[in-house]
């Protein structure tokens, strides 16, 4: 679900300073402040850390095995699981089964590996109807827009927004009251889940030991989506496994701090297998379609700890870059800081060679990781492969190895410290308006610094004795 434009530079000029960027800036900043008071409240919060990217890094060096594990716990419950190679094979089962139980209506929880995949397009094409029931991807649903932000999907909009969508979507009186907008959401979809015949959800979790899935939300609909429908259907990336419920609660422990700065989410789901004998509630059928989509080479490769990530969003939050160009100049399903290193490796480069790029390499994403994924150094492995193999810029490449030349000869290092210092004496003001292409994309929208009158060998020669 790409967007229409071809870089995410064309996309992140369309996006600055818009009110879309604005709100997204707005409630970037408010979770980031949640989030630092909730680490304040725990002062565990650096241990459990630790101990999460431990969990994470050891769960991923024997992940065939946890797998394996986790699939046979599955089915000895009741489950069945199918392993989907790619975005393909999933859907494509996904919609046999909903054509084995005949479902015409399908709900849905907040799934990005669905979003990953574009599952819905898949199933409606077969002539389902799918709904989002997560308000936010409820919204983003009405508004036929991808998310901007992969905890609160609808970050981008404000609630003059949505008043004006639920309007014209849903023939609802205009309001901009954010308890009323809600509570029209939920008379629109209560009807719905009681009616569904399927329902599918993600996994935040999956537990190798007993072959449970956990569901991490602030709704209900989690809660509804699993049990009303008489099939529930979960996609869950491979890499979304822990070994134990005492590895779970770990997880939990820096998820919900890290996304929203509570000490645990609202609904805290735990599902083992479908209904038993004698159970009130629940689904006749479970299953669980484990995709890959990219990831196995991803596990082998130089970026492979972004798949340690537990989908937070604090990376997001935190993100000068993220902050000023919205989600959605990312092009795809993830963005900010996750989305640069995880669009090109699970994708390739092409197409998005300029996303390790969107960063300023400032580290605050390392910080604010709850487990400790180094993204900067995975965005500079990426830009190491996108000189290799895909040059982001045309003219990156030539100027690099221009660079490489003179900063390699000590004469021409001094010829062209020489040559800066005359341009800078030369520019009034000390600042440079206006810059020939490459340049251009920076003066367009500020000013460069001029280079320094002077360099700083000059000044050390002539300070030295003083």
């Amino acid at each position: 679900m790409k967007s229409p434009l071809d870089t995410f530079v064309e996309r992140a000029a369309g996006e600055v300073n818009t009110p879309k960027a604005r709100a997204v800036d707005a409630g970037a900043r408010l979770l980031t402040a949640k989030r630092l008071a909730g680490v304040e409240d725990y002062p565990a919060m650096d241990t459990m850390r630790d101990r999460a990217r431990e969990i994470r890094l050891h769960t991923l060096a024997h992940l065939d095995r946890y797998l394996e594990q986790f699939a046979e716990s599955v089915e000895a419950v009741g489950g069945r699981v199918f392993f989907a190679e790619d975005a393909a094979e999933a859907n494509e089962y996904v919609r046999r089964v909903a054509e084995e139980a005949s479902a015409e209506l399908i709900v849905k929880s907040k799934s990005m590996v669905t979003e990953e995949i574009d599952l819905n397009s898949w199933l409606e094409a077969d002539g389902r109807n799918v709904v989002e029931t997560d308000l936010g991807e409820f919204i983003i649903q009405l508004a036929e827009e991808r998310p901007s932000h992969i905890v609160a999907p609808v970050m981008h909009k404000t609630r003059q927004d949505v008043g004006a969508l639920f309007a014209r979507e849903l023939g609802a009186p205009y309001t901009e009251d954010p308890t009323e907008l809600n509570q029209i959401a939920r008379v629109h979809l209560r009807r719905l889940f009681l009616r569904a015949d399927m329902g599918i959800s993600g996994v935040n979790f999956g537990v190798a030991s007993t072959g449970s899935i956990c569901l991490v939300t602030n709704e209900g609909n989690g809660r509804l989506v699993t049990t009303a429908p008489r099939v529930h259907v979960a996609v869950m990336g491979m890499e979304r496994v822990v070994p134990t419920p005492g590895d779970l609660g770990v997880m939990l422990e820096v998820l919900a701090r890290s996304a929203t700065g509570q000490r645990l989410s609202a609904y805290t789901n735990i599902v083992t297998g479908p209904r038993r004998e004698g159970d009130p509630d629940g689904p006749d059928e479970f299953h669980v379609v484990i995709l890959g989509n990219g990831r196995s080479e991803v596990l082998g490769g130089a970026t492979s700890e972004i798949l340690a990530c537990i989908r937070c969003g604090a990376c997001l939050n935190v993100c000068p870059v993220y902050r000023e160009v919205s989600g959605h100049a990312y092009g795809d399903v993830y963005s900010g800081p996750i989305g640069a290193v995880l669009a090109p490796s699970l994708f390739g480069l092409e197409g998005n060679e300029q996303l390790p790029y969107a960063s300023t390499l400032c580290g605050a994403c390392v910080d604010v990781c709850p487990v400790r994924i180094e993204i900067p150094d995975l965005l500079l492995a990426l830009r190491e492969r996108a000189v290799n193999e895909a040059t982001a810029f045309g003219w990156l490449g030539s100027a690099m190895s221009a660079y490489e030349v003179v900063a390699t000869r000590p004469r021409a290092w001094r010829a062209a410290l020489s040559t800066g210092s005359l341009l800078g004496r030369a520019v009034r003001g000390g600042w440079i308006g206006r810059l020939p292409a490459p340049g251009s994309a920076w003066t367009r929208s500020r000013d460069f610094p001029a280079p320094a009158r002077e360099s700083f060998h000059t000044w050390w020669r002539r300070n030295r004795g003083t």
